[in-house]
């Protein structure tokens, strides 16, 4: 009998696998066997983008993962995302094919607006992924917002279920009032939020917002600050892992503090898609499904918030590309 906090389920009746596989980051050349390493250990969700400039390589994985008969395109829940540059809806399904076309698919699980940014136009053949500045050989390369409203965008998104690409839609790095104007007007309802949650960052009223909209959320980079310490945005000492209290927790339940952690997150009602490169934290990461953590042990990571944002454009944009773009403030 499965365990029900290993799926839960999207506003259209869909299986969202609450454990899956974060591919930011990960190199090409391991992508394609480490993709079948956790169809192997039982990851069935996997989160990808066009900005991580990695979906050929998990569409290799893939491929290997359904030749083997390790499990059908059906078992399956695969999620990428619009990139910034691709916003006007000229572009949105010509991006969309370029993700199915790199993961060697016919159809989406879930399509995302990765972020509430708006930038130039990049054509494919110039540059793909286009990334975030407009002309990197400029002599002070920067971004290029462009104004496209968010409505267009949506409405050509919308178009993408119809047509069959994808079966569901939703955003990314949304907060609260973005999410009410997009839902004043969608015809089709935003089904997954996906944002930044870990236990220095609880996003507490977001997320009880989206659960009583029926909008399932996401967690990125739930252990907070393992993947921003390499990009100089957050500090070696900023580990949720090392937390004093995360590690007490682990240790009385004999369970990593990454275990602790991920447990919190689907305890919540979140998925979580937390990023590895071995097969050793492959099998730890989706190890939550034996032990609970009780009500106490839950108040005492909540209790840990510190509203601590490692993914903010208003930093990032202005320390690595020159731009000043809040989205959260």
């Amino acid at each position: 009998m499965s365990n029900p906090l290993e799926h839960f389920t999207t506003s259209d009746g869909g299986l969202f696998p609450s454990v899956g596989l974060g591919t930011w980051k990960i190199p090409d050349a391991v992508l394609p066997d480490l993709i079948p390493a956790a169809v192997d250990l039982g990851y069935r969700h996997f989160d990808c983008a066009c900005d991580y400039g990695n979906e050929r390589a998990v569409g290799e994985g893939l491929k290997r993962s359904l030749a083997g008969g390790a499990c059908t395109r059906d078992d399956l829940w695969i999620t990428s995302k619009l990139w910034n540059t691709y916003h006007h809806p000229d572009h949105v399904r010509a991006a969309c094919e370029r993700n199915l076309g790199d993961l060697g698919l016919d159809e989406l699980d879930l399509y995302l607006i990765h972020f509430p940014v708006t930038l130039a136009f990049v054509p494919f053949e110039e540059r793909y992924p286009p990334g975030w500045f407009f002309d990197p050989e400029a002599e002070s390369p920067a971004m290029k917002p462009v104004r496209v409203p968010l409505a267009d965008t949506w409405g050509a998104m919308e178009g993408l279920v119809e047509a069959g690409l994808v079966k569901r839609i939703g955003v990314c790095n949304f907060g609260t009032a973005l999410i009410r104007d997009l839902q004043s007007y969608a015809r089709i309802q935003p089904s997954v939020l996906q944002v930044e949650m870990h236990p220095y960052l609880t996003q507490q009223k977001l997320l009880r917002f989206c659960q009583e909209e029926k909008i399932t959320v996401t967690a990125f980079s739930p252990f907070g600050a393992s993947s921003y310490v390499p990009l100089n945005m957050a500090g070696a000492n900023e580990s949720v892992l090392d937390d004093s209290e995360v590690i007490a927790i682990a240790r009385d339940l004999g369970k990593t503090p990454g275990q602790v952690v991920l447990r919190w997150a689907i305890q919540r009602g979140t998925a979580t898609i937390p990023k590895t490169q071995t097969v050793a934290h492959l099998r730890d990461n989706i190890q939550l499904f034996d032990f609970d953590l009780s009500d106490e042990e839950m108040t005492r990571l909540d209790r840990l918030d510190r509203n601590r944002r490692f993914n903010d454009p208003a930093e990032f944009g202005e320390a690595a590309f020159n731009t000043f773009y809040p989205i959260f403030d």
